[in-house]
């Protein structure tokens, strides 16, 4: 079943950040500027940010605001991301990277065979903290069962690098009914001392105190609704004042270290984790058979999407081919708001042999 969308500019001016950047469609441009000499100022300034936290806390939503691009991935189902990839802002004398780390929570360890996600996703979960000069905890405090504590894999990741600052940012609070309960989580999370102090406030029980989850080396603590962008300028703005004076990484035009065929499967791979059931998505390879210009400047990009099994294909397709025109309208839309420029784009479903 095929689909062709012609998408025009108008509909999808960004509405993330400050006009940042589009990312170049044409892999050869975006590999130059990724080898190509930083145009750093006289006195330029770098920080280098780890993002980790559970899976599906949130990660790439938050780099996506921050950056003001949806460059990453997003979907509801976990191991959205696959690819160890950059983000880059670059403002002024300022230059922020961002490092997203997958790291793996028991409830969820199952899913790195059965995904069959990269390798480099499965060696060690702290390779990046090597290299970054602040940690961002991502935690989701709507998901009852582990807002009141970090994992066990975040714990020992902060542990094993306690002199990289860090700071924890509680994302999700929009979906939080009770939010009384807010500062019982900063408590839990913190072990009740920020930036050095105590926080005043009740006494946990003595239950909880016997099984402490949180961190007690936090410099910060942040509240926030990625998924909207409430107060992610707030954090932003903080993580620009804790740059150091260092030669920049990337050129201004960098948005993100991901080649335009790389962005592409993984927007189209996060509708497709978006909108089929259980293990479905993962199945799915994509291959892409067209990468061109149009005659009117227009990128037209064909990708085969290959299943193993008919019903797959049924499923793909949707009645009367509503499920993958979707997936192809929101996938082209969301390139198109990368890209900065007009997207012809054609998804066609294969049974493999």
């Amino acid at each position: 079943m095929d689909t062709i969308l012609g998408i025009s500019r108008e509909k999808t001016e960004c509405a993330l950040g400050q006009h940042p950047p589009p990312v170049s469609y044409c892999k050869v441009e975006q590999d130059n500027l990724l080898v190509h000499q930083p145009d750093e100022p006289e006195n330029p300034k770098v920080l280098r940010v780890a993002i980790i936290g559970a899976p599906n806390a949130g990660k790439s939503t938050l780099s996506n605001r921050l950056l003001g691009r949806k460059v990453f991935p997003v979907s509801k189902k976990v191991h959205t991301t696959r690819y160890k990839a950059r983000g880059v802002i670059t403002e002024e004398d300022t230059q922020l990277v961002t490092i997203g780390i997958i790291t793996p929570d028991d409830p969820y360890h199952f899913a790195y065979t059965l995904h069959n996600l990269e390798k480099s996703l499965i060696r060690d979960p702290w390779d990046s903290m090597k290299h970054a000069d602040l940690v961002l905890v991502l935690v989701d405090v709507s998901e009852r069962w582990t807002q009141n504590r970090l994992s066990p894999q975040v714990l020992q990741c902060l542990s094993q690098f306690p002199q990289i600052p860090s700071i924890l940012v509680m994302n999700k609070v929009d979906l939080l009914k009770r939010k009384a309960l807010l500062l019982d989580l900063v408590t839990e999370l913190t072990e009740g001392v920020v930036n050095g102090k105590k926080l005043k406030v009740k006494s946990t029980s003595e239950r909880d105190l016997k099984n402490k989850k949180g961190w007690p080396h936090f410099q910060e603590i942040f509240m926030l609704a990625a998924v909207n962008g409430e107060a992610v300028e707030t954090l932003k703005k903080y993580l620009l004042m804790q740059a150091k004076p260092g030669r920049w990484e990337y050129h201004s035009r960098v948005l993100t270290s991901q080649s335009p065929q790389e962005i592409c499967d993984n927007v189209i791979r996060g509708k497709l984790l978006e909108y089929l059931p259980q293990e479905v998505p993962y199945t799915v390879l994509q291959k892409t058979e067209m990468w061109e210009e149009g005659p009117s400047g227009e990128l037209i990009i064909l990708q085969n999407l290959l299943v193993q099994k008919e019903t797959h294909v049924k499923m793909l397709i949707g009645v009367g081919g509503q499920l993958i025109s979707r997936i192809a309208q929101e996938a082209g839309e969301d390139l198109m708001n990368i890209f900065l420029c007009d997207i012809r784009l054609k998804l066609c479903v294969k049974l493999t042999k």
